[in-house]
């Protein structure tokens, strides 16, 4: 199974436009949101999700059955082949599921249509869920959906390769120097250093070390071209043209914890999904998990998540909210980490987290600093453009690459 975040979610060849029709430039669910007549008897809640695998549907069905037990509610979990065709049909022919998963991705597209309810202010004790994941689900300054889980990204690092090559704890690179000298060490040894995945979602980390991103924090102004995002991103030329780093496919791999797994490289980043994917694929291998290096601006890594989207047009908003309320809750969240792999959103079960899963402890300690995706709709042709850039970063020019991103961004952010 492909590893959880490894790609982003699919726009299964739908444009948020062809989803909304013209609810993208302003009317559609908007203009109906205050029609929809609520129940307040017992609701028969359904909920679509995108599940990784049987472990997860398994957990959410019986949370939801155990909610729906206690509430009087009933409750019934959909796990689909395709979310975000499936809930986009759902919207657009105006019978969506009333709860479903939301992906930070895709977020900014249902947000700025109306198809979400912004309900994140009625949630209790919403400043426990990590600041980043807050500002991940913000739209118009509004909160809209309460974060579910989340991944951030680290550094893996092959133990057996690790000593092989002569390195001892002291060589764990903390800053980008450290990761070039290491780096250095490794490739006199014959190996290769790090396997670095070619998109902005791996890419992306340089640029908030160095201070920068893709993005303006309110989601209206492309910052791609940035004295701090062209140094990152020349750095990471670096890496690439002096053999330090490689990407999966010039190691003939089609991710790079596939890479890493076949001990192709000595480090790699990726989030903590790959722990999965490693038990699976490559059970024998060995590793430890460091936080990223630091940039010259200090400690900077991605974050993933999703969150739980309540329908604009859902007849059952009241019980919809208590059932979120009840599938966020600090225990419900450790229940699901136990049953899944998932990183809680809230910071007061950390401690529990951490105690439970000692390893993990750098992807959870990265929520303190990580950025998450590129928050404005309609971006996925412009983002594609990137990641075709970055693909060819060998040889191409940093510069050019970020200006044209910041080019091709204005033209979509300043439509309707």
């Amino acid at each position: 199974m492909t590893p959880r975040a490894l790609t982003r979610v699919a726009v299964a060849g739908l444009t948020t436009a062809a989803l909304f029709g013209t609810a993208a430039c302003g009317s559609g669910f908007d203009d109906s949101t205050g029609e929809t007549a609520q129940s307040t008897g017992p609701a028969n809640l359904q909920i679509m999700i995108g599940s990784s695998g049987d472990a997860e549907t398994k957990a959410v069905q019986d949370a939801a059955a155990a909610w729906a037990t206690a509430s009087g509610n009933q409750a019934t979990v959909l796990p689909a082949q395709d979310l975000t065709q499936q809930l986009g049909q759902g919207l657009a022919g105006g019978s969506p599921p009333d709860v479903f998963y939301v992906d930070a991705a895709r977020f900014a597209d249902y947000a700025s249509v109306g198809a979400l309810e912004p309900y994140g202010d009625k949630i209790s004790n919403v400043d426990d869920f990590h600041e980043s994941l807050r500002t991940t689900f913000t739209y118009d300054g509004k909160l809209y959906c309460a974060p579910k889980d989340f991944s951030t990204l680290a550094l893996q690092i092959n133990t057996d390769l690790w000593s092989k090559a002569g390195l001892t704890d002291a060589d764990v690179p903390t800053t980008w120097d450290q990761l070039t000298a290491t780096s250095r060490k490794i490739k006199a040894k014959g190996m290769v250093p790090l396997a670095l995945g070619d998109t902005r979602d791996r890419i992306g980390a340089f640029l908030v070390q160095n201070g920068g991103w893709l993005l303006s924090q309110d989601g209206r102004t492309p910052t791609g071209d940035t004295a701090e995002n062209v140094a990152a991103l020349t750095y990471v030329k670096e890496l690439v043209t002096e053999g330090l780093a490689r990407f999966p496919k010039q190691l003939d791999a089609g991710w790079s914890g596939e890479a890493f797994g076949k001990g192709s490289a000595v480090m790699t980043i990726e989030g903590n999904w790959i722990k999965g994917a490693l038990q699976n694929d490559f059970p024998k291998i060995k590793y430890q998990v460091v936080e990223l290096p630091a940039g010259p601006a200090g400690k900077g890594t991605l974050s993933f998540t999703q969150c739980w989207g309540i329908a604009a047009k859902s007849q059952y908003k009241e019980q919809a909210i208590k059932f979120v309320e009840a599938m966020t809750s600090g225990e419900q969240q450790m229940a699901f980490a136990k049953a899944f792999g998932v990183m809680p959103s809230r910071q007061s079960v950390r401690d529990q987290y951490t105690s439970a899963f000692p390893a993990d402890k750098p992807f959870i300690d990265g929520a303190e600093y990580a950025q998450g995706p590129v928050n404005a709709p309609k971006m996925d042709s412009v983002l594609q453009d990137l990641e075709a850039g970055l693909q060819g970063l060998a040889n191409g020019d940093p510069k050019s690459i970020l200006a044209s991103y910041d080019k091709n961004a204005r033209a979509v952010l300043g439509g309707s």
